[in-house]
């Protein structure tokens, strides 16, 4: 019974150290979201620029706009993201990385490759 008045009352997850594993694993979710709910926009341009050609020069010019820039960026790093982590977690259902060291490992190469990724299509965008 002393065990149980020991035990918090709530989980205040700002107070934990969350290791790099778990941090990535919290994002990976967020990104599988964003996903879903970026389908019907992107599904929307995809019918407007196959459309006719002044409507794929409307999306291409709508594209050239600093916060269409940010939302493709965003798109491009929610897939990014939930695609390396994605394989990280097949991964570890076949048994591989499951040691913590090795945990933590294979979520640190995940994000320098994800890095990586990212600053070559900022490069290949804005040039």
């Amino acid at each position: 019974m002393l065990l149980h008045d020991r035990r918090p009352k709530y989980l205040n997850l700002f107070k934990i150290k969350l290791p790099i594993a778990g941090i990535i694993s919290i994002f990976h979710r967020l990104t599988g979201i964003l996903l879903f709910l970026f389908i019907p926009l992107s599904l929307y341009f995809l019918q407007l620029s196959v459309k006719d050609a002044s409507s794929f020069q409307e999306v291409t010019a709508l594209m050239h706009y600093p916060l269409s820039r940010f939302f493709i960026l965003l798109i491009v790093w929610s897939l990014l993201h939930h695609l390396l982590t994605g394989l990280r977690f097949l991964l570890i259902d076949m048994e591989f990385f499951l040691d913590r060291k090795l945990s933590s490992l294979s979520a640190w190469v995940v994000v320098v490759i994800e890095a990586l990724l990212m600053f070559a299509v900022i490069v290949g965008l804005f040039l």
